[in-house]
């Protein structure tokens, strides 16, 4: 069912989004690969040909916003699905009590700037070219699925500013499925557990053999083409909306 399907992805040119957009392409879809100028996103439009375009885009930037969507409308003349996969994280805790330092306030402001308010930025702005649409049977004209995390529910320490972001993308899913409900526009969360990104990919051997070992079953770190199938499965589900799913082989975050 994706065949056709045009989306629209951030934070495409590496990890989660661009194992969805590579799912998508297989799929008989085709995708806008939203990305900063400094990633391999067109290194990745190279790989995968006409049926995807690299788009420069910073989540947080109306303008970029705009851009690339008039770019799907442009290019493949419609939009089907929003996937937000950009974002970023910081370590700190509230206030180091051996340095006498609070937590930096521009550290937590740039977390939900990007992760937060980049996110909504991208579901207004790709809401409005997914609802000129024709609606199918059921009346719906496509959907948008967000990524929070399981740190939204189990933060843990150093986590202020990355749980607060994702816990807020949290909140937003049921409000933001109910404005968009009329125009027949789904909306989903997605909230991963420890999965193999290259963030995690950076840690040493030993580490991650202990993340892995932390998560009842599978004990593995997630594989990005099990989040793109999540995101294939919300698309093809015509029921799933104003949901928030947990894709974390059963973990829950110790302190």
């Amino acid at each position: 069912m994706l065949n056709g399907v045009v989306g629209l992805i951030t934070g495409g040119a590496s990890g989660l989004g661009r194992a969805t957009i590579e799912r998508l392409v297989k799929g008989g879809g085709r995708a806008v690969i939203c990305d900063l100028p400094t990633s391999s996103g067109l290194k990745l439009e190279k790989e995968l040909g006409d049926n995807v375009v690299f788009v420069p885009t910073d989540v947080v930037s109306e303008t970029d916003v705009e851009n690339a969507v008039q770019i799907a409308k442009n290019k493949f003349g419609r939009l089907d699905v929003a996937v937000n996969c950009a974002g970023i994280g910081v370590a700190f805790k509230t206030y180091n009590f051996k340095k006498k330092t609070p937590h930096s306030l521009q550290d937590f402001t740039k977390v939900l700037m990007i992760n937060t308010i980049g996110t909504f930025n991208v579901i207004r702005l790709s809401a409005g070219l997914i609802g000129e649409n024709e609606p199918n049977a059921d009346g719906q004209r496509g959907v948008i699925i967000n990524t929070a995390s399981i740190a939204a529910f189990d933060g843990q320490a150093g986590q202020a500013a990355y749980s607060a972001s994702k816990g807020a993308i949290v909140g937003m899913t049921l409000p933001v499925a109910r404005d968009l409900a009329g125009q027949g526009i789904r909306v989903c969360t997605i909230a991963p557990g420890l999965f193999d990104t290259p963030l995690l990919a950076s840690l040493p051997v030993k580490v991650r053999s202990f993340l892995e070992k932390s998560i009842p079953f599978p004990s593995r770190l997630g594989k990005p083409e099990e989040f793109a199938l999540l995101v294939q499965n919300i698309i093809e589900n015509p029921m799933l909306n104003g949901e928030v799913i947990r894709l974390d082989g059963a973990i829950r975050m110790q302190p």
